[in-house]
């Protein structure tokens, strides 16, 4: 459904923030960009929006083609929702009415029906009363997600739909707002830090480096069989190490503690991380982090063996 086919961009006289990108996103499709911060990201939900005038390339979707802000005097486009790391709310009135806002009047029924169904999505039900200038900033980002939803747009482009949410309350509004996306058929394309979008929720993966395209896969791919460290490095702690004169990617699971072996390493710290703890070792001058089931000692000397993520 969404089409883009080699777009360039860049600021004014700065170098090229993005550069030669292509990519498909078919309907109802789940697709997580990662990459570290000032890649693109939100350039490119910018660009998929409208909102900013490529170089060279084209974006469809469908049959229509999505133009920036030389062609349209209110940039955007009308089957598209974006909700930005802003929110863009409207303060003074409340929670139901920024959702609402902009249903039919004509159609109170339907527009108090979208409305309470998307109040249970965001889990904030308690709050619909409340006037959003009194709410927290991960409040109003459910809001603002909310809000973008009440007309079941085609395509809902996300930046950082998480960043200021608690996690305890980030893993339930993640679950159901996925899940309503994938029941209404909704395509989504999310620019995210964290992993845990990619790896539970995502169909397809894009991973931004130097404002190009370094790899584009399933998320399970991509973190079973990462091709650098950069890549592997999004989901977790990536050891990149020599072991038998071969450089090798593991991450710290899939370094064992053992009763013996020939490769030995000197823990210099020891983290606690609630189910596990993480040790940091030394193995021949090179750092090492590995999962342990229990604590242990500064300076104490571990044996190790390796394993596949395969």
């Amino acid at each position: 459904m969404l089409n883009v086919a080699n777009i360039s961009f860049q600021y004014s006289d700065s170098k090229e923030t993005l550069a030669n990108i292509s990519f498909t996103v078919n309907k109802g499709e789940n697709l997580c960009i990662m990459g570290e911060s000032g890649c693109g990201k939100s350039t490119l939900l910018k660009v998929v929006y409208g909102l900013l005038e490529v170089s060279k390339g084209s974006l469809h979707w469908k049959d229509n083609v999505i133009l920036g802000p030389e062609h349209h005097l209110i940039p955007g486009m009308d089957f598209i929702k974006f909700v930005a790391q802003d929110f863009d709310l409207m303060p003074y009135i409340s929670v139901s009415e920024n959702i609402a806002k902009f249903l039919s009047r004509f159609y109170m029924d339907e527009a108090k029906r979208r409305t309470e169904e998307l109040l249970e999505v965001i889990e904030m039900k308690a709050f619909a009363n409340e006037k959003v200038k009194n709410l927290s900033g991960g409040q109003q980002q459910r809001v603002a997600i909310a809000r973008a939803l009440a007309k079941e747009p085609e395509l809902l482009l996300l930046d950082e739909p998480f960043s200021q949410i608690d996690n305890f309350k980030k893993n339930s509004l993640r679950r159901k707002l996925f899940a309503y996306l994938k029941r209404k058929q909704i395509a989504c394309i999310v620019a995210t830090h964290d992993g845990s979008d990619a790896l539970s929720f995502s169909d397809t993966m894009m991973v931004i480096r130097n404002h190009k395209i370094l790899a584009l896969d399933t998320p399970r791919n991509l973190y079973s069989n990462p091709k650098n460290k950069y890549i592997a490095s999004l989901f977790d702690d990536c050891n990149e190490i020599i072991i038998n004169g071969k450089k090798q990617l593991l991450y710290p699971y899939q370094i064992k503690v053992v009763p013996n072996s020939c490769h030995s390493a000197i823990i210099t710290n020891c983290y606690f991380k609630g189910t596990f703890w993480l040790l940091e070792a030394v193995l021949e001058q090179q750092k090492v982090f590995i999962r342990h089931d229990c604590f242990l000692e500064e300076n104490t000397r571990i044996y190790l063996e390796y394993s596949s993520t395969k």
